[in-house]
């Protein structure tokens, strides 16, 4: 008992950070949520490769970091694409001299429509990127964590209340972040025995993003030439009543960095006995 309090004493290593020397992917770090996990993890020390399909927006938050004195580097493409999967996961492991400690899958966006009206191409593409492309990241990398070096490795993977409860026009969404949640504890059964991997989910509720903002506000995204509108209708919003939010305890979203410091505190050591488990984050909502 006294070794493993002495070994989380030295993983608790303010000033250096909670992260201190760790390399951390981040998928979708160029924006949002994804890019205050990276401003955060690499405040703890840890060495972050924001990953996005925004070369500009990656290189920014990246360059952010170093003007900070931190350390990361942006590695830009497209997460449907296997090759990227594999240059990303090596530049990782470049940074880390043949050492990466932490994954969070958090890449993507939303396509809705209602069941009998959504298509092919909404439900196979929001399956392939919330669903099969954490998978083969994390088979990408698996060399690396299945590895008995005596460093700590974890996997935080980034679901949804709807992935927990299901959500009306969200089908595709749905099925592929109750997926996760799924593929999570599989990772931790398989990985926790022989390797000490420790792979949790996140299910975060209404985080303010471009994903939760007013969809007249014009955001969108580009899928084979074509754009998605992101975002939640105003009229769609006002529907709750005229109390703002009244199924949060909380009365209000939570914001992009509340959102990360929860994917901060799973990955951190102050969670070492923690795998296999669904957080959410929702400020109370379906309790």
């Amino acid at each position: 008992m006294s070794d493993r309090i002495n070994q989380i004493a030295r993983q608790l290593n303010y000033p250096k950070g909670l992260l201190a020397g760790q390399v951390a992917i981040i998928t979708g770090s160029g924006q949002g949520i994804g890019a205050e996990c990276a401003r955060l993890f690499a405040n703890e020390g840890a060495k972050v490769v924001v990953s996005d399909i925004d070369g500009a927006k990656a290189e920014e938050v990246a360059s952010k970091i170093r003007a900070r004195g931190g350390e990361a580097i942006a590695v830009a493409g497209d997460l449907l694409n296997d090759t990227y999967i594999k240059e990303l996961v090596q530049k990782a492991a470049e940074v880390g001299k043949g050492k990466i400690h932490i994954i969070v899958n958090n890449a993507g966006f939303t396509w809705d429509a209602v069941i009998h009206k959504m298509t092919d191409k909404q439900w196979e593409t929001i399956v392939a990127l919330h669903g099969t492309v954490p998978f083969k990241i994390v088979r990408e990398a698996a060399p690396y964590f299945r590895v008995k070096d005596g460093e700590p490795r974890n996997i935080v993977n980034i679901s949804s209340t709807s992935g927990v409860h299901g959500n009306a026009g969200q089908i595709n969404y749905a099925l592929a972040k109750a997926g996760v949640i799924g593929m999570t504890k599989t990772i931790a059964k398989e990985w926790g025995p022989a390797f000490g991997v420790r792979a949790n989910t996140i299910a975060f509720g209404h985080i303010e993003t471009r994903l939760t903002a007013n969809k007249e506000a014009g955001a969108f995204v580009e899928v084979d030439g074509q754009k998605v509108a992101l975002g939640i209708p105003e009229k769609q919003k006002k529907s709750g009543g005229p109390v703002p939010y009244l199924d949060i305890p909380l009365r209000r979203p939570g914001s992009a960095t509340e959102a990360a410091s929860a994917v901060l505190a799973i990955a951190s050591p102050l969670s070492s006995y923690i795998s296999g488990q669904t957080i959410s984050v929702t400020g109370g909502r379906n309790m």
